[in-house]
C-alpha cells in the first residue's frame, strides 16, 4: 500500500470527494478479537492475567474467546471485501509467534498470520500488521515489563521474526500501537495491565517503549524489502486550556508534554522536551534512564506517523490543588495516569457524548492533523483510528441501525478531508473498529464495531454504518448531508 499524496488543487467547499489512492480501512487488535487464547502454542499476556484477575475487566469478561476471529477469520475477510475495504490493520499476537517472549518464533502462530495475510491479498485488501497493541507476554512482565531496558531488545528480538515470518506477504508496518497508553495506564493508573500504579515505573516505561519502538525500525529495515513502508502509532491528545488564563495554560503545557511530547520529541525531533524533564525530574532520573545511542535509536526515520483520535482533551489548573484526572476519560482510578500532574482538573468539551462518555468534537481531530502536520512538515499522515461506541441493538427484523455513529464518522471524516484541503498530507483512514469486541477494562459492554458481534453465537451483523461506510468508500467522497440524513 503506497498512498499517494493528496492533490494539492483547491477545492470548492461542496466539493466532499477524498484523493485518488485515499486508504480506506479498518482496523482491530488481537487480544480484543481473535481469542483461541490456549490454542496452538499460545501462552499468557499481561491482558489474560489481567482480566482474569477478578475485579479488574467489567462484568468479569476474559478475551479467551473474543469474537473468534482466529477461527472465522475468512468470514471476516469475505464481510472486508463486501464492505469494500482496501486495507485491514490488525495487530500480531507476541505470545502467540513467541511464547514467553523470548526464543525462537512458533510456526504455529506465524502460520494464521500466513493463512490471515493470504486471505486479505485474495480479496484485493492490503494487510498492515501491527507488532503491539498492549499485549505484553507475562513472563515478560514477571522479569520487569516495560520499565525494564531489557523489555526492549526482546521487542526487536521479536519484530525480527515477525519481519522474517509476513515480510514476503506484507509491506506495511507499524511498531506500536499508542504507547501512552500501556505506560501511562498500565503503570500510571492501573486501568490497564499489568495493573501497577508507580508514577516512577510509568516514565522509565515510556522511555523503553520509545527505544522498542526504535530497535524494532532497525530490525524491520533489515528484514524487509527497501519498499515496506514502517509507522508508529501515537494517540495524540488534542489538549486544551478551559480557559485563557495563564493557569490553565500552564495545565495544557503540561499535559501536552506527558501526553504528546514525550513521545513525539524523541521519536521525530530526537530529543525529549526540555520541559518535560523538568516537570518529572522529581520522580525520574533521566540522565540515568536515557543512554548514550538511545536517541539516535529512537529517531530513526519511519515512512507515515499514524494517529488515533476520538475526543479533545480539555483541562484545567484545579482551583484547591486537587486535580480530576479520574474523569479524564480513561477510566476510573485513585492514581492519576498523568505522571507530575495530579493537580490538573479535566472537563468535557461539550456534553453531546458517546457510550464512553466521550465528548464528540471533530474539529479536534481537524486541528490534530493540521497542527501535526505543521509541526513535521514531509511526513505523512494516517488516521489509524477513528470511531465511536453506542448503545446497538438488533431490531426484530434483525438490522442495526446506529444512525448516531454514522453521524459521528460523516463529521470526522469532513474533519480530515478539511485538513487535506488545508494542506495536511493525510494519506488514509482507518476506522475503529471492524467488530464489536473486547473494550479492554470495560469488557464487552463497549461496542465500536462496524459489525455487531452476538457473542453468544458469533453471529456478524453488518451494521448501518457499515453500508454506509460502504458507499463512502465506493464514491471514495462523503455523501451531501441530505444523503446522510
Amino acid at each position: 500500500m503506497t498512498a499517494v499524496r493528496p492533490e494539492t488543487t483547491a477545492r470548492t467547499a461542496a466539493d466532499t470527494s477524498f484523493p485518488p489512492g485515499f486508504v480506506w480501512g479498518a482496523a482491530t487488535a488481537a487480544y480484543q478479537v481473535e481469542g483461541a487464547a490456549t490454542e496452538d502454542g499460545r501462552t499468557p499476556s499481561i491482558w489474560d492475567t489481567f482480566s482474569h484477575t477478578p475485579g479488574k475487566v467489567r462484568g468479569g469478561d476474559t478475551g479467551d474467546v473474543a469474537a473468534d476471529h482466529y477461527h472465522r477469520y475468512r468470514d471476516d475477510v469475505a464481510l472486508m471485501k463486501d464492505l469494500g475495504l482496501k486495507a485491514y490493520r490488525f495487530s500480531v499476537s507476541w505470545s502467540r509467534v513467541q511464547p514467553t517472549g523470548r526464543g525462537p518464533g512458533v510456526e504455529r502462530g506465524l502460520d494464521f498470520y500466513r493463512r490471515l495475510t493470504d486471505e486479505l491479498l485474495a480479496a484485493g485488501i492490503t494487510p498492515v500488521a501491527t507488532l503491539y497493541h498492549w499485549d505484553l507476554p507475562q513472563e515478560l512482565e514477571d522479569a520487569g515489563g516495560w520499565p525494564h531496558r531489557d523489555t526492549a531488545d526482546r521487542f526487536a528480538d521479536y519484530a525480527e521474526i515477525v519481519a522474517r515470518g509476513l515480510g514476503d506477504r506484507v509491506g506495511v508496518w507499524t511498531t506500536l500501537n499508542e504507547p501512552w497508553c500501556p505506560a501511562f495506564l498500565g503503570y500510571g493508573s492501573g486501568v490497564h495491565a499489568p495493573g501497577r500504579t508507580d508514577p516512577a515505573a510509568t516514565l522509565r516505561a515510556a522511555h523503553h517503549l520509545n527505544l522498542a519502538h526504535g530497535k524494532a525500525i532497525g530490525a524491520l529495515r533489515a528484514n524487509l524489502p527497501s519498499s515496506a513502508q514502517t509507522s508508529i502509532t501515537l494517540n495524540l491528545h488534542q489538549v486544551r486550556p478551559l480557559t485563557g488564563s495563564p493557569e490553565d495554560a500552564e495545565a495544557a503545557r503540561r499535559i501536552d508534554a506527558v501526553g504528546n511530547r514525550i513521545f513525539t520529541g524523541p521519536i521525530l525531533d530526537g530529543a525529549y522536551p526540555e520541559d518535560l524533564l523538568a516537570d518529572t525530574a522529581h520522580l525520574v532520573d533521566w540522565g540515568e534512564l536515557v543512554h548514550d545511542g538511545d536517541l539516535a535509536e529512537i529517531s530513526r526515520p519511519i515512512d507515515v506517523l499514524g494517529i488515533n483520535y476520538y475526543s479533545p482533551t480539555v483541562v484545567s489548573l484545579a482551583a484547591d490543588g486537587v486535580g480530576s484526572t479520574r474523569d479524564d476519560g480513561h477510566g476510573a482510578s485513585d492514581h492519576t495516569p498523568w505522571t507530575g500532574c495530579e493537580d490538573v482538573a479535566f472537563h468535557l468539551a461539550n456534553d453531546d457524548l458517546t457510550a464512553m462518555n466521550w465528548a464528540i468534537d471533530a474539529d479536534g481531530l481537524h486541528t490534530l492533523l493540521t497542527e501535526t502536520a505543521a509541526a513535521h512538515p514531509g511526513l505523512p499522515l494516517m488516521v489509524t483510528e477513528n470511531g465511536a461506541a453506542f448503545e446497538d441493538h438488533v431490531t426484530a427484523e434483525g438490522r442495526v441501525d446506529d444512525p448516531q455513529r454514522i453521524a459521528y464518522l460523516h463529521a470526522h471524516l469532513d474533519a480530515v478531508r478539511r485538513a487535506i484541503a488545508d494542506g495536511a498530507d493525510v494519506r488514509g483512514y482507518f476506522l475503529w473498529s471492524l467488530l464489536d469486541n473486547f473494550e479492554w477494562s470495560y469488557g464487552y459492554s463497549k461496542r465500536f464495531g462496524l459489525v455487531y458481534v452476538d457473542y453468544p453465537t458469533q453471529r456478524r451483523i453488518p451494521k448501518a454504518s457499515a453500508h454506509w461506510y460502504a458507499g463512502v468508500i465506493r464514491a471514495n467522497a462523503l455523501p451531501t448531508a441530505t444523503a446522510q440524513d
